[in-house]
């Protein structure tokens, strides 16, 4: 799938993939393409500044978490976060629905203009 194809929905599959509890970078990475079935492949240089962003906005809380040696930042979702992924979920309901009325005109409801 084309990497346009995410622009504008990153933030929302972002929240959705960490409302279940925190995650690392790659684990949130991984849980988008393995949601996706594979058609969805984030680059890492796009999911951490978005990561940033929606931390500056209060919608995640980060914590440094070792692993071993290795330290990596697990990132979950503020109640501000789960009120936004509510709203994205909604409006990408309301964008599915008018795209699919102009891409499948047969599928539209009666009583509406075609």
């Amino acid at each position: 799938m084309k990497a346009d194809a995410v622009r504008g929905h990153l933030d929302g599959l972002l929240l959705a993939v960490l409302e279940p509890g925190p995650l690392h970078g790659y684990a949130i990475i991984t849980a988008v393409q393995r949601r996706s079935a594979g058609a969805l492949e984030l680059r890492t240089g796009t999911v951490y500044p978005a990561l940033n962003r929606l931390e500056r906005l209060g919608l995640l809380r980060s914590t440094w978490d070792s692993v071993g040696e290795r330290r990596r930042r697990c990132y979950e979702l503020t109640d501000a976060g789960r009120r936004a992924l509510a709203e994205e979920r909604t409006a990408w309901r309301a964008f599915t629905e008018a795209i699919g009325a102009v891409l499948n005109p047969a599928d539209a409801r009666p009583g509406h203009a075609s």
